[in-house]
Order: C-alpha cells, then structure tokens, then sequence
C-alpha cells in the first residue's frame, strides 16, 4: 500500500471521529449579554447576582473552561468553597491547561482544607494523556490495523501490532474513565459532610468531608451514593452532598 493513499485514509478517519473537545472557546451570542451582566456584577462585589447569571448561562447549555472559571471565582469570593472547587475541576476538565484555574483550584483547596484522591501509579504514569485522547488513538490503531489486513491480508503482522496498540489505549482510556479523574469523580458542595457505612444519618461516620473534598461515585441508590474515599475506604454520602464534576 503506497504511503500517499495511507495518508489519505487516516485524514479521513480523523475526520470522522467525534471532536473530543466537546465545549467552545466561550458563551455564544445568545448568552453574551448575561455574561456580560455576570462580570459586571462580579466586578461590582454582588457575587451571589453573578453566581445566579453565570449559573444560566451554564443551564443555557454553555461549555467553556473561562465560564466555570468564572463561577468558580464567583462562589469563592462568596465563600462557598465546595462549589467554587467543583467549578475550577470543570474549568481544568475542558483545559487542562488552565493555569488560573489550576492555581485557584489550589488555594481553594487550602482555605477549605479539603480531602484529594490519591490517584493510583498507572493514572499517574499515564497522566500525559485524557480517556478521550487515549480512545481515539485506540480507535486510529484499531481501523488502520482493519485496512490493512483488507489490503495486506498476506500480511498480518504489522495489523497484529495495530490491534495490540489499540487494546493498550483501550485500555488506558478505561482505566482513566474509571480512576480519580474519571465519570464517577464528585465534590462535596455540603457544611459537614459524612461518609456513614449505612444509608441513614445515624449510621456509624466512616470520615468527615469538608467542602471541596473529592470522592469516586460508585453506586446511587436513591438519596444516598456509595463512593470511594480519600483514605482508601468506603461509603455512603447523601447525594445532597456531592455534585458529579462531569455534567
């Protein structure tokens, strides 16, 4: 197979894998205007009027890390801790690379002491990549290994190399989907939050949550989720409690 038509095909794939970014730069013109009308409030020091329009904006359907910065900030200098934490993690969700919202995110972590997972050695090591980003290497691999054997079917061992690299980027897309910064990562948004080894306030406390904490949904059952710990234990918060970081 030439180099040239190899190319051609991958280009073409590329194209018709989903975009993984999955947000825009900033509001549309349909919520500039209250965008706007949050700054100003902002600037004004009426933070809990700036929460609310920023808060429609976001209901609205908007995506954008500079958005959920925004918010984050709001609810920080409203001293809602849980909240402006849980923004500043949806902020770096859609950019990682967002250094304000990561240096927010730290202090805010500070002022409200909160618990952090401990994400496991293959998270780390694989901490260069998203579960997207890995999904859609596996996804290259696994078709160009299908083309190829369309087009070399003498020759299977360079199809069974795609095939391998495909399964390892599976993967580490399902490891990283499922892991501390996967669909299941929640923040505490309550004042004195509990993790109880039942599903009634009475129950024995497994550990004290203060807001901003992060915690692993693992299971819902009505108004209680049971959740992976920052001490490596488990258990059961009032869904009250906790917000799913990923919308």
């Amino acid at each position: 197979m030439k180099p040239r038509a190899l190319l051609q095909i991958l280009v073409l794939l590329l194209f018709a894998l989903p975009n993984a970014k999955g947000a825009s730069d900033g509001p549309n013109r349909t919520g500039d205007d209250l965008f706007t009308k949050a700054n100003t409030e902002f600037a004004a020091g009426n933070f809990k009027a700036a929460i609310a329009d920023y808060q429609t904006v976001v209901d609205s359907g908007e995506r954008s890390a500079n958005l959920f910065y925004d918010l984050g900030n709001a609810y920080f200098r409203h001293g809602d801790f849980g909240r402006a934490i849980l923004n500043y993690d949806r902020a770096l969700r859609l950019d990682r690379h967002h250094p304000e919202a990561d240096a927010n995110l730290r202090i805010a972590n500070d002022q409200a002491h909160s618990l952090e997972l401990a994400p496991s050695a293959l998270e780390k090591y694989l901490n260069f990549g998203t579960a997207n980003f890995f999904a859609i290497v596996a996804a290259i691999f696994f078709w160009l290994a299908i083309i190829w054997l369309i087009l070399r079917r003498g020759r299977v061992l360079w199809a069974l190399a795609g095939i391998f690299l495909a399964a390892i980027c599976g993967f580490a897309a399902f490891t990283l989907e499922n892991g501390t910064r996967g669909q299941g990562l929640a923040i505490v948004i309550a004042e004195n939050a509990e993790a109880r080894v039942a599903t009634v306030d009475s129950a024995r406390s497994v550990l004290a949550l203060p807001p901003g904490s992060e915690v692993v949904i693992l299971e819902e059952r009505g108004d209680w989720n049971y959740a992976a710990l920052p001490n490596d234990q488990r258990g059961w918060i009032a869904a009250n409690a906790v917000e799913r970081v990923r919308l």
